[in-house]
């Protein structure tokens, strides 16, 4: 196989581990630090970590909003978000945001990414650790991964999708937090595959190999 995965490198750091997993599946993983460059990847993968702000101000500012729009929706070209990677996809996020109307997303799967304790969690945040998911709408991104499987999260902010049959898994947090996320060739993940061992694995694996995903 000589896929090309584009990593992207907008000035966040936390990409190291998600090269070394892609390159234990074999594919080609490709550090892009320009967004002039992100045309020469197959497919793409979003990380973040930090504040929503402060990354979609790195992304507007680097240029990788226009590129990402034209690449993931102009070219239907598939992206999977990891983490705040994965927040980003939404239409609007409150953490960091300067006034009640939230700072704006990439907006390629509706919905609104808001604190932990908003939607009523009153467990210890960030929630930091390992949780199972709860399968919800079927997805090759999750193929043959069994219901109630473990994976691990570090956030204090949930993604709340738009549409339900956009939630493809969920974790209980003393909430319902929404842990994966699919539509069209757009995929996010709240936990990171990258530190969830083989299960994190095979998620990679599907990402990059299912036809379907």
């Amino acid at each position: 196989m000589n896929m090309k995965v584009g990593v992207l490198d907008y000035g966040v750091g936390n990409v190291g581990s998600v090269m070394r997993a892609l390159e234990e599946l074999c594919v080609t993983p490709i550090l892009i630090d320009r967004a002039s460059d992100i045309h020469i990847a197959d497919r793409l993968i979003l990380p973040g970590v930090g504040s929503f702000t402060d990354c979609k101000n790195l992304l507007d500012k680097g240029g990788w909003t226009s590129a990402l729009k034209d690449e993931v929706i102009g070219s239907s070209k598939p992206i999977l978000g990891i983490c705040l990677g994965m927040q980003l996809l939404a239409d609007v996020g409150m953490e960091g945001a300067v006034d009640e109307n939230g700072t704006a997303g990439l907006g390629f799967i509706s919905g609104k990414v808001v604190g932990l304790a908003s939607i009523g969690c009153k467990s210890r945040i960030p929630h930091m650790g390992w949780n199972s998911i709860i399968l919800g709408s079927p997805s090759g991104l999750l193929s043959d991964i069994p219901n109630g499987t473990d994976f691990y999260f570090v956030h204090g902010y949930a993604f709340v999708t738009e549409n339900p049959k956009d939630t493809i898994a969920v974790t209980n947090y003393d909430v319902s937090v929404t842990a994966a996320i699919a539509k069209d060739n757009v995929w996010g993940t709240q936990f990171h595959p990258e530190k969830s061992s083989r299960a994190g694995f095979k998620v990679l694996r599907n990402f990059v190999e299912d036809s379907s995903c």
